[in-house]
């Protein structure tokens, strides 16, 4: 790990996220207070507001690769062109059916099942990008708590930069940062209500989005997205 510079360079990110128009998209924004597609767009807060500043942040997503710095030699315009390609070598996956889960102590989206085209596109996405990554900063490393890791995991932040790939991995969108224990009811049954005319259905992925975040602790921003245009014949070929 390197010590960090005097002037930190951006983060860049791989994520997935719904097609803008998608009720998913419009219903995740409302309960976030953002969207990352027009961040023009005001919202009401809710009652549990208070629970979504991370993800609010971050933008509604599921992580492919985790926010990174581009190695020394590296620059954005081949970032950019390095992930059109790897788009345009990919076919789309579906989710069976997306349901709202407690994954530890906040909550998400998440597929109902183990989705072995998904975690392959995944893993692929990880690996693909590898090259361009800049090894972590120390404070990066500190950032991901080491010492709560499982061995696998801080095997994988040491290796790869990020605890929850490979077997780690868990396709999941954010909507809440930790829930204290006394709210999980009324926050599981708002969200619930709020997300059922979306849950229980399948979830077609079929594009991915580049992100970038600016300067350090700022909001994520969508850079550049593209469709997972592969046939499934050109990707036997």
């Amino acid at each position: 790990m390197n010590s960090p510079n005097t002037t930190i360079p951006m983060r860049y990110a791989i994520y997935f996220t719904p097609p803008n128009s998608s009720h998913l998209t419009k219903t995740a924004a409302r309960w976030l207070g953002r969207d990352v597609c027009n961040p023009a767009a005001l919202f009401e807060t809710h009652q549990h507001s208070d629970l979504t500043q991370s993800p609010r942040r971050y933008g509604f997503h599921a992580t492919m690769k985790a926010p990174f710095r581009l190695a020394d030699g590296m620059e954005e315009g081949f970032l950019i062109s390095e992930f059109e390609k790897f788009c345009a070598g990919q076919s789309p996956v579906t989710i069976s059916k997306l349901v709202l889960t407690r994954l530890g102590s906040f909550f998400a989206l998440m597929p109902n099942q183990t989705e072995r085209p998904l975690n392959s596109l995944a893993e692929q996405c990880v690996r693909q990008f590898e090259p361009l990554r800049a090894p972590l900063s120390d404070e990066d490393y500190k950032r991901r708590k080491p010492e709560t890791l499982s061995l696998a995991e801080h095997e994988n932040l040491v290796k790869w930069g990020y605890p929850y790939i490979f077997s780690e991995f868990r396709f999941h969108m954010t909507l809440t940062d930790r829930v204290p224990e006394a709210r999980i009811s009324d926050v599981k049954e708002d969200l619930a209500a709020r997300f059922a005319d979306v849950t229980n259905r399948p979830l077609e992925i079929s594009s991915l989005s580049l992100f970038c975040e600016p300067e350090p602790g700022a909001p994520f921003e969508v850079l550049t997205s593209r469709s997972l245009s592969a046939s499934a014949l050109t990707r036997l070929s």
